[in-house]
């Protein structure tokens, strides 16, 4: 793991409520002045460009990467090519700038700290595989979940955010 930048992660099973989570983990650490940044993992095809855009144009095109750039942002859109491995998070993270942490959506079984999201309603989607690495859990359903580890109320974003700078240290 990439030992350069200080890396935490949100797991769960799908609609669980990863993705709001980290969101609100981003905005409740980014108003006590620190940077952050994410890396999301997709289990599907995803298109961040839409068809009929001029970058869309140069993929479809063949261009094996795609840089697209503004005033306000820019976005790097790499085409994996058959004999070419997806990226694990270590080569993702040698790619961003330095911040005081990334918070990591998905990425379930690498070996870094996570906190474990847990929906009352989306259990039935929890996978068989038990996810790696989990330091910690949140959940909306407190009383249900029988774990040693720290238990966190899914709104309890100060404590969540807390914990982690804590374990971060």
């Amino acid at each position: 793991m990439n030992k350069a930048q200080k890396i935490f992660g949100i797991s769960g099973w799908k609609d669980s409520g990863k993705t709001t989570l980290t969101a609100a983990l981003v905005a409740e650490m980014t108003n006590r002045g620190l940077s952050i940044s994410t890396v999301k993992h997709a289990h599907h095809e995803f298109d961040v460009d839409q068809p009929g855009t001029d970058s869309f144009k140069h993929r479809q095109s063949g261009a094996q990467e795609v840089m697209l750039s503004s005033s306000k942002r820019f976005a790097l859109m790499h085409e994996i090519i058959a004999d070419e491995d997806e990226p694990d998070l270590d080569e993702l993270v040698a790619k961003m700038k330095p911040v005081d942490l990334i918070l990591v959506e998905g990425f379930k079984f690498a070996d870094f700290p996570k906190i474990q999201v847990i929906r009352a309603k989306s259990r039935k989607n929890a996978g068989v595989e038990e996810i790696k690495n989990v330091i910690a859990m949140v959940s909306d359903d407190l009383e249900s979940i029988a774990d040693p580890r720290p238990i966190f109320h899914i709104d309890d974003i100060k404590n969540i955010a807390d914990f982690i700078m804590d374990y971060i240290k």
